[in-house]
């Protein structure tokens, strides 16, 4: 293991960022990084988890339909809830945001609902802090629109406004400033069984124009991209990808599979959504020649495609804007759903009649590619075509039971099944 690794949460905090890259972040992240204190008030923003409003969410799930033995229950108040990380000891749970708060939810008594949901790391400034990823030895990764900070023990260092913070990737350096938008840059993040750092990169228009494909191509825009830990050796791991905003690996192949939200205003049927598996560092997954599945791009049509491009191993229902996704790992459920993937549709808005805002799951083959994916959790979208929750992100907790963030209501809910 890395000697960094190894070093206590104070070496790492002096040691992560040399001097130049912290010539121009904010004061509070030198000061941090110092292990000296920035002064923040330790008043800083719970959420109330009970009163009007969690109970009508509580009302809201009545709506929500399960397989026989299934139930679902608000787990706690989280506003503008995305992406989730599970705390690998089990003591708290960290849900990332498209805004500039991560919110970190404790389960004190463990009656398997929230007591407490307040702000993490207020000392520091966010920008889209929408991907959270836990290594299994307790760092905290947060890769935001255009930056990726490493907090070690995250999960018993909470409770302060200071916490130890590393820079992985400064401001301005995980995508060219010059490519900074406000489309397609919620990052999502996974450590792999390389035990290195693994990052969608969504490129920020519909379809690209076609000079961007050279800078594109050399940075992963448009792709998932692969460094080590401390943020070095960083390379393009898959090419191809339009927006993914779920990534994760199969614990038994170590294969890295992901979603991919497909190409909008080509007709409320077409093209599919994806679910992709890349087996190995290199492999193009079409996008732009194809805008989804088979379905050819019209800016694109003319252009000849790559021979090596790897078609998906599951095909969704179009603009159902499929998100995050995560393997089954746990027990409590039964057999059928053990190592098969459970995954997140937030709803369509570019269709006539929308689709989606539901839960999937996938099941797995004995050869380790994709069965048919098929409905788990419905209900969010109503019979008149309203939202009353769209499903961002689903994560498996120690126990088993699984759970689904919310950014229109703002909340977690979780799936437990009882025999």
């Amino acid at each position: 293991m890395k000697t960094w690794l190894l070093a206590s949460a104070a070496t790492l905090a002096l040691t992560m960022a040399s001097s130049a890259q912290t010539q121009d972040i904010p004061d509070n992240m030198e000061k941090l990084q110092g292990m000296q204190s920035t002064g923040t008030s330790m008043d800083f923003q719970t959420i109330e988890q009970s009163g009007e409003y969690a109970d009508q969410l509580k009302r809201n799930l009545e709506q929500v339909e399960l397989p026989n033995g299934f139930k679902i229950e608000l787990y706690a108040v989280v506003p503008d809830a995305r992406h989730i990380a599970n705390g690998p000891q089990g003591v708290a749970t960290f849900v990332g945001t498209r805004k500039q708060n991560v919110w970190v939810v404790t389960d004190r008594d463990k009656n398997r609902v929230a007591d407490e949901v307040k702000e993490f790391a207020p000392s520091i400034n966010f920008t889209i802090p929408n991907g959270v990823c836990f290594s299994d030895d307790g760092f905290l990764y947060i890769a935001e629109q255009n930056r990726v900070l490493v907090l070690p023990a995250a999960e018993f260092f909470y409770e302060s406004p200071d916490v130890a913070v590393g820079v992985v990737t400064p401001q301005g350096e995980l995508v060219p400033e010059s490519e900074e938008s406000f489309n397609h840059t919620a990052r999502v993040c996974r450590i792999g069984p390389d035990d290195r750092l693994y990052i969608s990169l969504g490129q920020p228009y519909n379809v690209p124009p076609k000079e961007k494909e050279d800078l594109y191509a050399e940075v992963g825009i448009g792709g998932i991209i692969s460094m080590n830990r401390d943020g070095s050796g960083r390379e393009v791991y898959a090419t191809g990808v339009r927006n993914s905003v779920g990534i994760d690996f199969d614990p038994n192949s170590g294969n890295l599979w992901f979603t991919d939200n497909q190409v909008d205003g080509m007709g409320d049927d077409i093209p599919p959504g994806e679910i992709n598996m890349a087996s190995q560092k290199g492999q193009n997954f079409g996008f732009p020649w194809y805008g989804g599945g088979s379905v050819r791009t019209e800016e694109y049509k003319g252009e000849e495609i790559p021979a090596d491009v790897v078609i998906p191993q599951a095909e969704m229902t179009a603009h159902a804007a499929d998100l995050g996704l995560d393997f089954y790992n746990g027990t409590s459920f039964p057999q059928k759903y053990r190592g098969g993937i459970f995954s997140a549709q937030h709803g369509s808005w570019n269709r006539t009649d929308p689709v989606g805002a539901r839960i999937m799951f996938t099941p797995l083959n004995e050869d380790g590619t994709a069965g048919e994916p098929e409905p788990f959790a419905e209900g969010w979208l109503t019979d008149s075509g309203e939202y009353i929750g769209r499903p961002v992100d689903v994560a498996v907790m120690k126990d088993g039971s699984l759970l689904v963030s919310d950014d229109l209501a703002g909340a977690l809910y979780r799936i437990s099944y009882e025999n």
